[in-house]
């Protein structure tokens, strides 16, 4: 599990195919090394994914994932080029503060930037939804962009946006997103398990 608050900004250095629908990808961060084991989990993009190798390269740690069909399928990681930008976050662990909302890193689907109004240090995000998505996705609900928590301002249909504060925009990727580009999305578990409940009703 993870809070959406993004803890590093990682840079994809390797992008290697394996089979069909299956990529290792190697991610250079600022975590120390000798705090990635094989087998731990990181949220890269909000996708939940395990480490399946980590060593040093100039002077930077680096880490090895495998995206297999599904993730390829249902986010924007199959997009990922040597050079792409990674909010990254580590798991939560017991006594860690919950400074977002609960996140599980099982992206639900890819949300488009369809329009972005920069204001004084902040920026107003309009993200057009998956239709089946949509009415998970609430005024004053929360979603995870990107890995990154974020209170939804408004919403109409299928579209909805978002207010990124200063310190948002300088520590994530979000701050360099531009209209037409995609982002993975994760809804509120919250919302999906009170639908589940309401249609079981």
């Amino acid at each position: 599990m993870f809070t959406g608050i993004v803890t590093d900004v990682g840079e994809v250095i390797a992008v290697e195919p394996r089979a069909e629908n299956l990529h290792r990808i190697k991610v250079a961060c600022a975590f120390p090394r000798a705090s990635i084991v094989d087998g731990a989990s990181i949220a890269c993009a909000g996708v939940c994914m395990t480490v399946v190798g980590a060593g040093e390269q100039d002077g930077r740690t680096w880490f090895a994932v495998d995206a297999a069909a599904e993730t390829l399928a249902v986010t924007i990681v199959g997009r990922w080029r040597h050079g792409t930008r990674v909010n990254l976050e580590r798991p939560l662990r017991i006594g860690d503060e919950l400074g977002g909302h609960m996140v599980s890193g099982h992206v639900d689907g890819i949300a488009e930037l369809i329009g972005r109004e920069d204001m004084t240090e902040m920026a107003r995000l309009s993200l057009r939804a998956p239709g089946p998505l949509s009415r998970f996705i609430a005024a004053k609900g929360s979603v995870a962009l990107d890995g990154v928590s974020l209170t939804v301002n408004a919403v109409d249909g299928d579209t909805f946006s978002v207010l990124i504060i200063p310190h948002t925009l300088k520590v994530t990727t979000l701050g360099a997103l531009k209209n037409g580009e995609h982002v993975n999305l994760e809804i509120d578990p919250m919302a999906r398990y009170a639908a589940r409940l309401m249609q079981g009703r």
